[in-house]
């Protein structure tokens, strides 16, 4: 099984954002030598409890600081962007890491607030043209997807490097794999925000794959699940409560909400909410998975079984940065992880 990470840059009240990305690049070069294949660094804008904003300045960064592992973005949000300039840094970012990077395409709102703040045109309304622009990134990288007459199929990206960056569709709500599917391209779905739809998503997708000669063979399906490891049950399910307590400092303040320190994220929350399901409960998977190496194995194995991913994806806010690599590693050594 391959096992990957999702980077947000968790940041706490007492980190500086500087603080924040020295952890993330230190994790990226921890998941290079535990194994992991991938790290994707996530676009996040203004939030005060995530330092990923732009993918493109940690991949160039952590292409220096890593040896092997693929480097990507957990998602340019295409509809803040113009395609040929996504296309163009991608592009360039597989001149300076071959054969390592990967493009992954998003279109997630940030609010309207801040999508009014990203537009660069604000005299029209936004417009969903995800599939288009998509089709339009692959003319530039493969040909083919622009008429006769378009007068973009004049543009040339430069000769090399050679190869393109891996292009991946992200999801959370299933709506785009069909298009993964359709385009011949992997699929990654966010369980970590709707487990309730991951399984569905992701088989959706496999049925539905039709091979492209610019992609995988067969369906790559990535899932990206929240996951806290520790040497016990009861010490995962503490790593746990961080994130739950920014979704609740989320809802609360908006993107004012710094990530919560552990012994700060156990104040916030109730008995209740501690003690929330961690686990595959009567078929109905968990916002989040905490346990023991083998009790994440096991159920990892179980949502492998129903949503035939071909890779796992860890996403998490352990903020406690020795906590969160043991977390890494004990996983990795759990799945027998093949890079």
């Amino acid at each position: 099984m391959r096992l990957s990470l999702v980077e947000l840059a968790a940041t706490a009240a007492d980190q500086s954002q500087t603080d924040a990305l020295e952890s993330a690049l230190a994790t990226a070069r921890h998941a290079d030598r535990i194994g992991l294949h991938r790290v994707w660094f996530a676009e996040h804008h203004t939030t005060v409890g995530v330092s990923s904003h732009s993918p493109e300045i940690l991949i160039a960064a952590a292409s220096r600081e890593t040896r092997r592992i693929r480097l990507g973005s957990g998602a340019v949000l295409l509809n803040h962007h113009s395609p040929l300039r996504v296309a163009e840094s991608f592009h360039q970012l597989e001149a300076m890491a071959p054969d390592r990077v990967d493009l992954g395409l998003g279109r997630a709102t940030a609010g309207p607030l801040i999508d009014l703040a990203l537009q660069r045109d604000r005299r029209s309304e936004p417009a969903d043209d995800f599939d288009a622009q998509v089709a339009e990134i692959l003319a530039y990288y493969h040909g083919g997807f622009f008429a006769d007459d378009h007068p973009l199929r004049q543009l040339r990206l430069p000769p090399t490097p050679a190869n393109a960056p891996e292009t991946w569709i992200l999801g959370s709500s299933g709506s785009s794999a069909g298009l993964a599917a359709a385009l011949g391209l992997g699929y990654a779905f966010s369980a970590f925000i709707n487990p309730r739809s991951a399984a569905a998503a992701l088989q959706a997708y496999r049925e539905n794959f039709h091979p492209a000669a610019y992609g995988p063979e067969q369906p790559e399906a990535i899932l990206s699940v929240n996951v806290a490891v520790a040497d016990t049950d009861a010490e995962a399910s503490r790593l746990a409560w961080p994130f739950r307590a920014f979704r609740q400092q989320l809802g609360r303040v908006g993107v004012a909400a710094a990530a919560p320190r552990l012994a700060e994220a156990e104040r916030m929350l109730t008995d209740a909410q501690k003690e929330e399901p961690t686990v595959i409960v009567d078929d109905r998977w968990p916002l989040q998975l905490a346990g023991s190496p083998s009790t994440v194995r096991d159920e990892l194995e179980k949502m492998i079984s129903a949503s035939g991913a071909t890779e796992v994806m860890i996403h998490d806010l352990i903020t406690e940065q020795e906590a969160r690599l043991h977390s890494h590693a004990l996983l990795a050594e759990a799945l027998a992880v093949t890079s």
